[in-house]
């Protein structure tokens, strides 16, 4: 009686499908040298990526940084007039740099095919930043047409199928990327994205434990997997209704990244959901202390006093 109690209190319909925490710090880096190994300063370096592209340039040392970046699948490309151009993609994760070196030479132009995957990137990035999902669609599939074995393309065409909640084109096209390239997470996440929202819990689960373990990282407080990765299994299983599972995830997540306001905000839901007020309170006030203009921060402020009023109770 107690757990449903705290429930209405909180109004606790919470269904988290696509849980990247925007705020967190991905980062970036790398270094450009010429064919004698010797620092190109002043390349312009641009950085293309899911949710914004980004600009900037080598320092006197050939280095470059660019941090804020959300998770996803990023093209960098580096240029310097009579020096040379490159390109490369890279996967940016919250907690461990991406690192993107580059050897710049009168020849190191794209080759038709890298310059073809980074237009289309490039065209199908703004077009879904826009809105415009039909638009990526049409340009990514053509570019599969041609380039048949862009792993990447039919990633971030899964990507947009799942924006238009077409979950059988979405899920063809991730499967396609996972076969081109069974060693990248990325696919793996959006497959797990794609089942949590079908409400098929067990294959979402399967999917983010898969990409957990492609990830390699030990950052999880939990045993295995980066912060990320953790709280997105907890967000499966949140959804599931295994609340107690969903618990020990969050609670792995905030060990592992203590600046994760995410995973504190859900990791008070959850024990809302379980009945334990006292935890619920103190994982809510850290989440706003993280994050005080996240759109979920006026809710919580505003239920938060009734919940602390229960504890002098």
């Amino acid at each position: 009686m107690r757990s449903h109690l705290y429930r209405g209190v909180f109004a606790l319909v919470v269904a988290l499908v696509f849980a990247a925490p925007a705020f967190a710090q991905g980062i970036v880096k790398g270094k450009v040298v010429d064919e004698k190994g010797q620092p190109v300063t002043d390349a312009k370096v641009t950085i293309a990526g899911p949710a914004r592209n980004a600009e900037t340039k080598t320092n006197n040392k050939g280095e470059f940084v660019q941090v804020g970046l959300q998770s996803g699948r990023y093209t960098v490309t580096v240029s310097k007039d009579k020096v040379g151009q490159a390109a490369q993609q890279v996967n940016v994760t919250q907690g461990t740099p991406a690192e993107a070196n580059f050897t710049l030479t009168p020849t190191s132009g794209m080759s038709p095919e890298q310059k073809a995957v980074q237009e289309a990137a490039a065209a199908a990035i703004d077009a879904l930043r826009a809105g415009r999902d039909d638009e990526a669609i049409t340009k990514l599939n053509d570019v599969v047409t041609k380039l048949p074995t862009c792993s990447d393309c039919y990633y971030n065409l899964g990507i947009a199928y799942t924006h238009k909640q077409q979950w059988a084109e979405a899920e063809t096209a991730l499967k396609k990327s996972i076969e081109l390239k069974p060693t990248n997470p990325d696919p793996y996440n959006g497959l797990a994205n794609v089942y949590n929202a079908q409400k098929k819990f067990d294959d979402a689960l399967a999917m983010n434990q898969k990409a957990t373990e492609l990830a390699g990282s030990t950052a999880g407080a939990g045993g295995g997997g980066s912060a990320e990765a953790i709280y997105n299994q907890g967000v499966v299983l949140f959804n599931a209704g295994k609340y107690a599972e969903a618990k020990t995830q969050f609670d792995n997540a905030t060990k592992a990244d203590p600046n994760n306001a995410n995973a504190f905000y859900q990791l008070g839901m959850t024990n809302l959901n379980l009945g334990q007020i006292p935890e619920a309170v103190s994982a809510l006030e850290t989440f706003l202390k993280l994050a005080p203009s996240d759109a979920k921060a006026a809710q919580v402020q505003q239920s938060l006093p009734a919940l602390q009023q229960m504890l002098k109770k």
